[in-house]
């Protein structure tokens, strides 16, 4: 833990009492979106300190052309940028001429944030005395509606304290914004129109390259107490910028207030045409419905994904805080209505990693969306996949591979491979596997194989494919390796026989032939045309199967365990418990060669095997692997204490179960890993869910329906979940008297709880002590 401001809470994250050296942090944790859009918690208001401006939109990128020191063929040309897009939220304030800076001021006091979580809004509250000496009493409410995802909605309000005041509201639009980062320096968007009617303005602009189209607009109302003012604005507009002018008169302890609807209309979604009405309309329907009233729906519509999402925790706050955090962060960045979008690393709260998907949608956020949503959700993320995969065998043919194997990017926005360390693009082959492995993950849920003969199968040759022509036959050990690689622990670059990338290759391949022949039997109008497509011959599939049959798997007989790669056992294996702490984070102190010749895991490598196939290995074998590997893991990816998690409750350890998932449940909100004012992150936070969900509820599928193992940390009085399993809600209550299930369904469901068999009937309660 390298933070504790977050006030302790159920349902909000709140900050009390200003302090500059927190705004950066603050920003990305209060951070707030809609699927659509989505934006860092910066002041509305005029701010002269330190901040990291960030406004995202789904899908929008920019190719940031790659800048390395040396070239190497193969590299992306690009990396994809997550752009920075015009602001619309500002508003700036001043009060009898004296602007209003938090930065600047005689002193603030009273200051308090509030994401509430339930409802879906963000609040700022403070009170000022400015440079010329008047006090104010500042509040300022946000939120992005989810039901009109191109509108967001703020609500500015200003009340004088001691004296009669003029205030002046300047809301603006400001399309000269930039990147944090920059390979080149070059300019992103192009601004070609800034025109104004009234209250409302809008800004058009595209981005450079991939030219897509947005209409940036904004939509202003003026109150005196509950009354709207009827106030023409005074305009000044640049090639970039646009500012609407209204003066009011305040009394004292009275209180003004400027409400902004503001927000994007994109060209993937309207004719470039058609932007500005498209944008107007909206607008309108915003301002039609007001303020209030938007916010009661956007109360209802988090309510409704709360009534499925949540997991009540009962006894331990800053645990039940953590994983609302998570689950709402997760809603705010991706609901499952456009196929065309995933979910990035950072979401909507920074610019780091690039890119709008990696393997972590695959591993990791799947699960989530399957039981919280419904399997229309998940599909959409793998058909995102499929829809790539031509760009996949693109990305491998640029590596000198051939015949339709494909190698799915590490970062991408279009299924091209987007991102610039060579030992990552070149090197990181397993998220491979994960495209795969999710394929089978969707269907051993949902029971829905009609995904596989229509689109899955295909994804599964080219990968299987890329992994029969990645494999090197050695002669001397008569068997086949995989050189070069970098397996999940990123400490490691350029090694050979990864045990988990070995692994996941070979059960890749017999999984796609095991589906090949199922597709045969029993979907033979869609095998044809597989077949056709890929031209695949049965000489190929027994070259592959030859592949998987001989893989090799680096083994210590010493310590009976599996090895993370070759030479894993000639490093100096001193444990991280040995490591002083003033050396962690260890990617922040090190040298990156130190790093790379040290024994310390960034994050589970052969142990994510081991929660991937889980069933191929016996509790005993997993014990001697946790023992081995988790003593020299670090921990510094967000991804690693989920699984070590759900692990460590497999071996009934709760306390060390129970210390991971705090771990990975507060990862930001206690910035344990000391970045967080770079962003939030986002995917690892579908592990937070998967932590209570399958690690404390024991949750797993066996023979072909819903297992649980249930235990419950003895700091919790009780915690209570939902899942969507095949279109029925079933409902689990896990106390320290035993455990509870509610089937919402119209048909019996048959489950298993520690290993015994109990049929459920719709709409009645079992208890198993």
């Amino acid at each position: 833990m390298n933070q504790d401001y977050i006030q302790p809470d159920s349902w909000s994250i709140i900050e009390e009492g200003y302090d500059a050296e927190r705004v950066k942090s603050s920003e990305s944790l209060f951070s707030i979106g809609n699927g659509a859009m989505g934006q860092r918690a910066n002041f509305e208001e005029t701010y002269s300190g330190p901040s990291f401006q960030g406004s995202y939109i789904a899908g929008v990128y920019y190719p940031d052309k790659t800048r390395v020191g040396w070239w190497k063929n193969g590299y992306p040309e690009y990396f994809a940028k997550v752009l920075n897009a015009p602001n619309w939220i500002g508003i700036d304030v001043q009060i009898n001429g004296e602007t209003l800076d938090l930065n600047r001021c005689k002193s603030v006091s009273n200051f308090r944030r509030e994401l509430n979580m339930k409802e879906g809004w963000y609040q700022r509250s403070f009170t000022i005395v400015l440079r010329n000496g008047i006090e104010i009493l500042v509040v300022a409410t946000r939120f992005l509606s989810l039901d009109l995802d191109e509108v967001g909605a703020i609500k500015y309000e200003v009340t004088p304290l001691q004296q009669d005041v003029e205030i002046v509201f300047t809301p603006y639009l400001d399309a000269g914004i930039t990147n944090e980062d920059s390979n080149w320096d070059d300019q992103f968007w192009d601004t070609y129109d800034v025109a104004h009617k009234g209250s409302s303005a809008y800004i058009l602009s595209k981005t450079m390259k991939t030219e897509f189209h947005v209409c940036t607009g904004m939509r202003n109302q003026v109150f005196i107490g509950d009354k709207m003012q009827d106030i023409y604005p005074k305009v000044a507009t640049k090639d970039t910028y646009v500012r609407l002018r209204y003066e009011v008169q305040a009394s004292k302890g009275e209180t003004a207030s400027l409400v902004k609807f503001g927000g994007y209309c994109v060209s993937l979604n309207h004719k470039e045409d058609d932007l500005v009405s498209a944008s107007t309309a909206a607008l309108k329907q915003a301002a039609d419905a007001g303020f209030n009233s938007l916010l009661d729906l956007q109360k209802q519509a988090w309510s409704k994904i709360w009534e499925m999402a949540d997991i009540v925790i009962e006894g331990d706050v800053k645990a039940q805080q953590g994983i609302r955090f998570n689950i709402f962060q997760l809603n705010q960045t991706y609901l499952g209505k456009d196929a065309r979008l995933n979910i990035g690393p950072k979401g909507f709260t920074g610019e780091k990693y690039g890119g709008s998907t990696y393997w972590d949608t695959e591993a990791y956020c799947i699960p989530f969306y399957m039981a919280t949503k419904d399997q229309r959700v998940a599909r959409n993320l793998l058909t995102y996949r499929y829809q790539h995969l031509d760009k996949a065998i693109e990305n491998a043919e640029k590596l000198g591979f051939s015949n339709g194997a494909a190698l799915y990017p590490m970062v991408t926005m279009n299924g091209e491979e987007c991102h610039n360390e060579w030992e990552i693009t070149f090197e990181e082959i397993h998220r491979n596997g994960a495209m795969t492995f999710a394929i089978y993950n969707y269907h051993r849920y949902t029971g829905d194989y009609s995904y596989i003969p229509e689109k899955g199968l295909e994804v599964m040759i080219g990968v299987a494919r890329f992994w029969h022509q990645r494999a090197t036959f050695s002669t001397d050990k008569n068997k086949y390796v995989i050189l070069g690689v970098t397996g999940p622990n990123e400490y490691e670059n350029n090694v050979n026989n990864n045990w988990y990338t070995n692994y996941l290759a070979k059960w890749c391949i017999e999984y796609c032939v095991d589906n090949i022949t199922k597709v045969k039997a029993e979907y033979n109008s869609d095998y044809k045309r597989i077949i056709d497509k890929t031209n695949l011959s049965q000489n190929e599939i027994d070259a592959m199967l030859d592949v998987a049959k001989r893989m090799y798997f680096p083994y210590s007989e010493k310590h009976q365990v599996y090895l993370q790669q070759d030479g894993f056992l000639d490093k100096e294996l001193m444990t991280v418990a040995e490591l002083d702490t003033s050396q962690r984070p260890i990617n922040q102190k090190w040298s990156w060669d130190r790093i790379l010749r040290s024994p310390y895991i960034k994050q589970a490598d052969t142990l994510q095997g081991f929660y991937m196939f889980e069933d191929h290995f016996t509790k005993e074998e997993l014990e001697r692997h946790f023992d081995f590997y988790e003593p020299f893991t670090v921990h510094e990816s967000s991804l690693s204490p989920c699984v070590h998690s759900i692990q460590a409750a497999a071996l009934d350890r709760m306390d060390q179960a129970y210390t991971f998932y705090l771990r990975t449940s507060r990862l930001d909100l206690d910035d344990y890993n000391k970045e967080v004012e770079e962003g939030l992150h986002i995917t690892s936070m579908a592990g937070t869910w998967m932590s209570i969900v399958e690690g404390f509820g024991g949750l797993r599928i066996k023979n072909d329906t819903l297992s649980f193992a249930p235990k419950i940390p003895k700091e919790w009085k009780g915690y209570t979940f939902n899942v969507n399993f095949r279109n029925q809600i079933l409902k689990v209550n896990v106390s320290q008297q035993g455990t509870s299930f509610t089937l919402e369904g119209d048909k019996p469901l048959t489950i298993y709880v520690d290993g015994k068999e109990f049929k459920i009937s719709p709409n009645t309660l079992i208890t198993v002590s």
